[in-house]
């Protein structure tokens, strides 16, 4: 039971990652390519749709590595400390998400091309750099994790 555990752990986070890794080096950038109503749209439905579903897979993926480490922690398998390390990176990804991300997002999915701010883009940017600490964040969470599982 503990092997299907951490395979699904991995598997879960690495998804994670690979969303939040295509957010940044695919999509955002054939959103920004778009004409501007057009990108701005596209960000305020994406900034909707992902900010739905994201909460659910970050808190499920830091119960899911809670659940991994104390299912096994009378196992003699020195992994522990790598399971320890990344739950507390995917706490880091929760709080940095909470306290930068989700603000912006949260003003950003309500935007339509009439009521947009001035320096909208400027705020997407100051989103798109917080997001490239959170994928790193959850980046090592995963090496971690595939680690431990190693």
């Amino acid at each position: 039971m503990l092997g299907t555990l951490e395979v699904a752990t991995v598997v879960l986070v690495g998804l994670m990652v690979g969303v939040e890794f295509s957010v940044v080096f695919v999509m955002n950038r054939v959103i920004d390519a778009l004409p501007e109503d057009s990108a701005q749209q596209a960000h305020a439905h994406g900034g909707r749709m992902l900010g739905a579903v994201m909460p659910v897979w970050y808190i499920g993926s830091l119960v899911l590595v809670a659940v991994w480490a104390v299912a096994g922690r009378h196992d003699p398998d020195p992994g522990t400390s790598l399971l320890v390390t990344a739950a507390a990176l995917l706490v880091l990804s929760v709080i940095m998400s909470l306290l930068l991300l989700v603000p912006i997002n949260n003003r950003n999915k309500t935007w339509t091309p009439e009521n947009r701010p001035a320096d909208w883009r400027e705020q997407l940017d100051r989103w798109a750099r917080y997001h490239y600490g959170r994928l790193a964040l959850i980046a090592a969470a995963f090496i971690l994790l595939a680690a431990a599982r190693g």
